[in-house]
């Protein structure tokens, strides 16, 4: 059997149990390892247990369940509802309004994560009770979420960077820097297909606050101060050097349980409530990254990343050609591992395709990386849908539907840097000159 049917049969497999019900985590590993034990010479248990311990002991990944607990703090308390009342008087003529909330969240919050899975937990334990307790449209909320939580990948600091960096040896500032247009260039993208949506379906959406003065909207602006200025520290010493990700993560929990303290908002019983809900959703997700490693395992062993990208490489492609045909390599590669994987496994084919056909290494980090992001909302293994799925228990491939607009966009922005790669480029040609 040829590996590219070996990798069909393990994804029909895959699909066939989770819509059997098969808990995710636990269908990753049983894919993974019946990939092992049947198509490969390795020992699957070996691979289970270094897999599990592998991801478990990341002190990167020691950042999540803090920035997770940051949110439930925010979502438990007043600073949620207070945060939402201040921006909606001057959101109230956008089409749209406060659904925007969700996109400049994740923006901002992954520029301190680093973590598509810790923005988008973490933005939707705030946004989505207060957008619908609110009236807004619950999918549309679900498809920015989910889409918009790949930011933490993209904006800086990004861990998918750092490898990136260091598969291809390119600098890691230039990619820090290159990655700010692109995201702000998604955001926009995304807040204007809320803006054309809104505007096709008004009564989707709730009418808007009674006019309000400028002083009147700068007075209820004053509870956004205390979150504001808690995001501009963590981004204020994680960018200075000051602090790891992982410190600004207790930075931000220690500033989030001070606030709510001051406001007179923090309880025993939400300080508990928090704790245990935040506990709940990194086991999940930790959970759900063990079985995702395993399989990536599988996937190594097995040799189909590097089948794929040969396969490409044998096509003898113009420059172009060669970009659109590596969109739908990785978007197929997306169905079934995580970026990281994504990037470890298929670099040392696929970088060396890269310079020959005349592309900038830097350009191409963030191309991959926009992929990447793609792949975080493409089923059966979009780990975005996998969390929102266990935090509101609706079905991933719901989930999946309502997220194909905002899908459609990130090809956009992927179409945008093609043409336009000083998009890309500029920034940190500007700021260190450019590269030799």
């Amino acid at each position: 059997m040829g590996l590219l049917e070996i990798g069909g049969l393990l994804l029909f497999l895959m699909l066939l149990m989770l819509s059997g019900g098969v808990w995710i985590a636990m269908t990753l590993a049983i894919v993974g390892w019946v990939g092992q034990a049947f198509f490969t010479n390795t020992l699957p248990g070996k691979n289970l247990f270094s897999s599990f311990w592998e991801t478990s002991a990341s002190w990167e990944l020691a950042a999540l369940p803090m920035f997770i607990w940051m949110g439930e703090i925010l979502y438990r308390t007043k600073l949620s509802e207070q945060m939402f009342d201040g921006l909606s008087p001057w959101l109230s003529k956008v089409p749209g309004r406060l659904m925007h909330t969700t996109i400049l969240g994740c923006g901002i919050f992954g520029s301190v994560s680093g973590s598509s899975a810790a923005t988008c937990a973490t933005i939707a334990k705030v946004a989505l009770p207060e957008l619908e307790k609110r009236g807004y449209d619950r999918n549309i909320a679900l498809g920015s979420l989910a889409a918009a939580g790949g930011l933490g990948i993209l904006i800086p600091p990004s861990i998918t960077m750092v490898v990136y960096a260091v598969a291809a040896d390119a600098s890691v500032i230039r990619l820090f820097l290159a990655g700010f247009l692109p995201g702000f260039l998604l955001m926009g993208l995304f807040s204007g297909y809320i803006i054309w949506w809104s505007l096709r379906n008004p009564d989707k959406v709730p009418p808007p606050e009674a006019p309000t003065t400028f002083m009147e909207k700068m007075r209820r602006s004053g509870s956004l101060i205390p979150c504001s200025l808690l995001i501009v520290f963590i981004v204020w010493v994680l960018v200075a050097g000051i602090a790891t990700a992982t410190e600004c993560a207790a930075y931000g929990v220690l500033g989030s349980l001070a606030i709510a303290a001051a406001g007179r908002s923090l309880t025993w019983q939400n300080f508990w409530q928090g704790l245990v809900g935040a506990t709940r959703v990194s086991c999940m997700i930790m959970f759900i990254l063990a079985g995702a490693a395993f399989l990536t395992k599988t996937m190594a062993f097995t040799g189909i990343p590097r089948e794929l990208a040969e396969f490409v490489h044998s096509m003898n492609l113009s420059p172009f050609g060669l970009i659109g045909v590596l969109v739908v390599v990785y978007l197929i590669l997306g169905t079934a591992l995580d970026g990281i994987s994504m990037i470890v496994l298929t670099s040392a084919v696929v970088l060396p395709m890269i310079q020959k056909a005349g592309f900038d290494l830097v350009w191409f980090g963030i191309f991959i990386i926009m992929l990447v992001e793609i792949a975080e909302i493409t089923p059966p293994v979009g780990f975005n849908l996998f969390v929102l799925q266990n935090m509101t228990g609706i079905d991933s491939n719901r989930i999946a539907r309502v997220t194909t607009p905002f899908f459609v966009c990130m090809i956009v922005g992927i179409g945008l840097i093609t043409v336009f790669p000083s998009i890309v480029t500029s920034v940190p040609d500007w700021l260190m000159g450019v590269a030799k």
